[in-house]
């Protein structure tokens, strides 16, 4: 019998995929557990019609992502942090989260904070390349200048 996934099923496969399984194993199993359903002329054409839809919109999201990555490339982002009277090291540290912030403040788009590839956070005053992933082709640089302020 073929049956379409649902959802991930393991040792079976993948939420969409096609997969030829013994009778009982889909109708005790499962289709009442409700991770598949019959590979029906009608189920079919649901889930091609679910599968177009899925690439238009990650086709939509990725357009976005080389229009914010346009807009970002070469930007500078500016953060003021605090540190010691005649010292460049900062009380804490920059980190991911606050360039993302830092972003949204002065440039009005909102990033991730998991798509800046920052490997460590940032611990010194002073000027940083930061790249920013969305996916392998989608990548802006930007520059985070961070100020050290002294502590009264």
């Amino acid at each position: 019998m073929e049956v379409i996934l649902v959802r991930d099923v393991p040792n079976l496969g993948k939420a969409g995929d096609i997969k030829k399984v013994a009778g009982g194993y889909a109708r005790n199993y499962l289709i009442p557990k409700g991770w598949a359903v019959p590979a029906t002329k009608g189920n079919l054409k649901a889930r091609a019609e679910r599968e177009r839809v899925r690439k238009e919109r990650a086709e939509q999201i990725r357009q976005a992502a080389r229009e914010i990555a346009a807009k970002l490339n070469g930007q500078t982002v500016t953060i003021q942090g605090r540190t010691a009277p005649n010292s460049t090291k900062l009380f804490g540290a920059v980190t991911a989260d606050a360039i993302a912030e830092a972003i949204q403040q002065q440039h009005g788009v909102r990033v991730d904070k998991r798509t800046i590839d920052l490997l460590d956070p940032i611990k010194m005053a002073g000027t940083y390349t930061v790249p920013i992933r969305w996916e392998a082709d989608i990548e802006a640089t930007i520059t985070v200048e961070v100020k050290g302020a002294a502590e009264e």
